[in-house]
């Protein structure tokens, strides 16, 4: 092509001969001025088919790079897709779940509240003699039994009276299922003295024979021995002022508890 360039070159230069005088010296440097556009030309050629190769191959990157990145996408997509799916299957079975736990709960209440009722209407008139009191907070249900109509002073033999009275509540406690029964026997703080210290040494001794009788009995009149379990807590759990009489005889109880099965 550098022949083909100078022959015409050399052509295009004849008029001038013909037409004019043109130095040698002329010629020379008009020669050398078009080789040298023509090597800045085939350099800039060179480097644009350089730059289309390169910029072929950044374009073939790129587009593996995309198509890699697609891939992982999608991938990533249905992943997600996969973790929500499962997040709402969760979700839907914690509901039913839930809504099961509360159910549960709320028919557990209502047993209380109905053995609650029941022992009310049962007990009227130990009630209004103050004898008894019972009480339900949390489905907890607590019958508290003064001492004095279940015991003597100083016995832990359960007295006729008190059989007469545990016999409404015991009619009432065959009726319940799901829960256990705890017998708690409770003191005042007077200290045991006389000769009863040779049987029970402190009120510990005394409300806890108190309560194993209890338990006993009602054992002995149907109800399942699984359920009962017997507690003392002497002088140490009062509900009343120990310094006057009337709070004295409030602390001297027997308290059948009923809580949720272990």
């Amino acid at each position: 092509m550098r022949k083909t360039f100078v022959t015409i070159t050399a052509l295009a230069l004849v008029p001038f001969g013909l037409s004019g005088c043109v130095s040698k010296s002329e010629y020379t440097k008009a020669m050398e001025s078009a080789e040298v556009r023509y090597n800045a030309l085939e350099a800039q050629n060179a480097r644009l088919k350089s730059d289309l190769a390169d910029s072929g191959k950044r374009n073939e990157d790129l587009e593996r790079t995309l198509t890699m990145k697609s891939g992982e996408l999608g991938k990533s997509i249905v992943d997600l897709r996969q973790r929500v799916s499962t997040l709402e299957g969760d979700k839907a079975r914690l509901t039913e779940e839930l809504a099961d736990a509360n159910k549960a709960r709320e028919e557990k209440v209502r047993e209380v509240s109905s053995t609650y009722d029941q022992l009310v209407a049962k007990m009227k008139g130990e009630i209004d003699k103050g004898q008894v009191t019972i009480s339900e907070l949390r489905g907890k249900l607590t019958v508290n039994m003064v001492e004095a109509i279940l015991f003597d002073s100083g016995k832990a033999e359960i007295k006729q009276e008190g059989l007469v009275v545990l016999g409404k509540v015991i009619e009432i406690l065959k009726t319940v299922n799901d829960k256990a029964i705890r017998i708690e026997g409770h003191t005042d703080n007077k200290p045991i003295v006389g000769p009863l210290t040779q049987r029970y040494p402190t009120n510990w001794e005394l409300s806890a024979a108190r309560a194993i009788n209890v338990a006993r009995y009602l054992q002995k009149q149907g109800i399942e021995p699984g359920v009962l379990s017997a507690a003392a807590f002497g002088e140490f759990k009062s509900v009343a002022d120990n310094a006057t009489p009337e709070g004295r005889a409030k602390n001297r109880r027997i308290e059948i508890v009923l809580v949720p099965k272990d």
